[in-house]
């Protein structure tokens, strides 16, 4: 999904709507956004500076990586505990639970 609008433009169009007088409506209409996402970009802005918006999306970034890393290393194990099986008991049909014997399955495969 591409992004139409910087965390900085978020924050200067959050600003913008800041000003009193100024309706919500109207700042949304000059953006071209819908209301529904000026407020989900208040919830998730609100009251940031630049340099806190550029700190989250880092720590996001950094924290999809991290999971990505947990899930592969998460595959490993489960490699490591279907060699582990295929090499003592036979090799099954495929490396789901359901594929193995049901004295495996009850033995903690």
């Amino acid at each position: 999904m591409k992004k139409r609008h910087t965390e900085e433009q978020i924050i200067r169009i959050l600003r913008q709507a800041e000003v009193p007088g100024t309706q919500i409506r109207d700042v949304c209409r000059e953006h071209n956004i819908a209301e529904q996402t000026f407020f989900r970009w208040r919830n998730k802005y609100g009251g940031m500076e630049v340099s806190d918006a550029r700190k989250l999306k880092e720590l996001e970034g950094e924290n999809a990586k991290l999971k990505r890393m947990v899930a592969e290393q998460m595959l490993v194990i489960d490699t490591g505990r279907f060699v582990r099986f295929s090499s003592r008991l036979g090799t099954p049909t495929c490396a789901h639970p359901c594929a193995l014997p049901l004295s495996a399955r009850r033995a903690g495969w």
